[in-house]
């Protein structure tokens, strides 16, 4: 059980909570502040002071005026005029976490909600309940509007949700998990959706799966200099000591590490004096990689504990204040940086695998084909790679340059921050398969130079990935092998690497 205090909420306890269905509860101090918060709306309305989105319209309609018969219409009209999401619905795993962040959001107590909106949210997550939120339609300032207002549909029992496996109305998967509807009071809609709640959640998402491909990544790059006998000599610390990066020293130290018992590398001179980019600046590369990973998860810890909604509510100070926390910008300038390393992983192992398949780049069968010629190997596979890097290319072009006005040039300038966290996480995917052909090509690659000769942690993940895709012994329906593979490095290796003080722990 985690319990949501004030206090920063971990990236940590973020994954047990959406990946491990952790339970989770509101403390009793985060209540009372909830609650004195709350207390000060109620004031204010009774003093009848005009407060943004609380009794006036939206956007635009900010001078507009409402009577106080009609505020809890317009927080429910907000909700269903603004749930205009369209595509495919995020995982449930998105919905998951942005069920999570929003109410982390709204137990800070600047927000003006009552604690049984709180509440509600927890009860959808221990429940396992889980709003179908669709992936387009926002702009990524006021909010992540769209999105929002279709998770906040489930709390209000309309709408669809996830529950126990199947796609369902909200109103019957509530009634079978024991939850009643909520009614929104004045302030409570805009409290839900005002916010940046979609795109830093496909964001966190996006930040736990890469720190697993990362390591992968890693152990499959060793496998793969194994597979053609590369120069352990480029690992030297000292080369990298002089450079100063610290994530490119760490990957060094780990590359060494790994690599301390093979017999299928080799020192410098013994072959070759040095290797090809792709494998001699596997530590720069990747170590850059790792930056880009360092930068955004400090950001996202920032901004998984931000209060971003609008108005804001300082009980203390007697103050409503319009203000801009809802701008998207800050995640959508970290989710463009977070492409380049995701993009770089993928790049450097397509050119791994050229050179494990190209005949003119090494001594191994032509394209690892056991009877070349006849069968064509891995050619294909390294097309399907360059096909998926290339893709990668067109969707890191960052999306937080753009910007189109909106609400009749009220709200002018908008982040596009979930477009960038989206296409961050189709990358994210896209490499997992690059990263998958990778293995496939490196297990065949080690099996011609001997298995018996390899390090004792590539072996052990080399006998735990043959587990899920068997040796080349003539040309299948390698797609199936390439699918089955990314899975498993997504949901399924349990290698258990670990990066403990600058080495690879297996």
């Amino acid at each position: 059980m985690i319990i949501l205090t004030e206090e920063k909420l971990s990236l940590e306890k973020v994954r047990r909570i959406v990946c491990d269905n952790e339970q989770i509860a509101l403390s009793q101090e985060a209540e009372e502040k909830v609650s004195a918060n709350r207390e000060t709306v109620e004031t204010l309305l009774n003093e009848k002071k005009t407060m943004y989105g609380i009794n006036t319209g939206f956007g635009k309609f900010s001078d507009v005026v409402i009577e106080e018969d009609d505020l809890e219409d317009l927080q429910l009209n907000l909700i269903h005029s603004h749930a205009c999401g369209v595509g495919d619905p995020f995982s449930e795993k998105i919905s998951r976490a942005m069920l999570l962040l929003r109410a982390n959001a709204l137990i800070k107590g600047y927000s003006g909600v009552r604690p049984a909106l709180i509440k509600q949210f927890i009860e959808l997550l221990n429940a396992g309940i889980h709003p179908v939120v669709p992936q387009q339609g926002s702009l990524g300032a006021s909010g992540d509007l769209a999105p929002l207002s279709h998770l906040a549909l489930a709390l209000l029992g309309e709408g669809e949700v996830f529950y126990n496996g199947k796609r369902m109305e909200t109103a019957n998967a509530l009634t079978d998990a024991g939850i009643k509807p909520l009614t929104l009071q004045p302030k409570e809609g805009l409290a839900l959706i005002n916010g940046t709640q979609a795109m830093t959640a496909v964001g966190t998402i996006a930040f736990l799966e890469l720190e697993k491909l990362l390591q992968q990544s890693e152990l499959i790059s060793a496998m793969t200099l194994e597979g053609l006998n590369g120069i352990i000599d480029a690992f030297d610390h000292d080369v990298h000591r002089v450079r100063g990066h610290q994530e490119q020293i760490d990957v060094a130290a780990r590359m060494r590490s790994v690599l301390h018992d093979s017999q299928l590398i080799t020192k410098q001179g013994e072959i070759r004096v040095q290797d090809a980019y792709s494998l001699r600046c596997i530590p720069q590369v990747m170590g850059a990689s790792w930056q880009t990973f360092n930068y955004v998860k400090e950001k996202l810890e920032i901004e998984i504990n931000a209060v971003t909604d609008n108005p804001l509510i300082f009980s203390e100070q007697d103050k409503v204040i319009s203000g801009g926390n809802f701008h998207g910008q800050p995640i959508a300038f970290t989710m463009d940086f977070l492409k380049l390393g995701i993009a770089e992983t993928a790049n450097i192992a397509e050119r791994r695998i050229e050179r494990l398949v190209n005949p003119q780049l090494n001594d191994l069968p032509p394209f690892l084909s056991p009877n070349p010629g006849l069968e064509s190997g891995a050619m294909i596979m390294q097309y399907s790679a360059a096909s998926l890097v290339s893709e990668n290319k067109t969707l890191a072009h960052p999306a937080s340059v753009d910007s189109i006005p909106s609400s009749a040039n009220q709200e002018d300038h908008v982040s596009m921050g979930t477009i960038a966290a989206r296409h961050a996480l189709q990358m994210l995917q896209n490499t997992r398969q690059v990263v998958a052909i990778e293995l496939i090509c490196a297990m065949q690659a080690v099996e011609y130079r001997g298995i018996e000769k390899m390090a004792t942690t590539t072996s052990e993940f080399y006998k735990k990935a043959r587990s899920i895709v068997q040796s080349i012994t003539k040309d299948r329906v390698f797609s199936t092998d390439i699918e089955k593979l990314a899975d498993w490095l997504k949901n399924h290796d349990e290698s258990n690497i670990k990066q403990e003080d600058g080495v690879l722990q297996n």
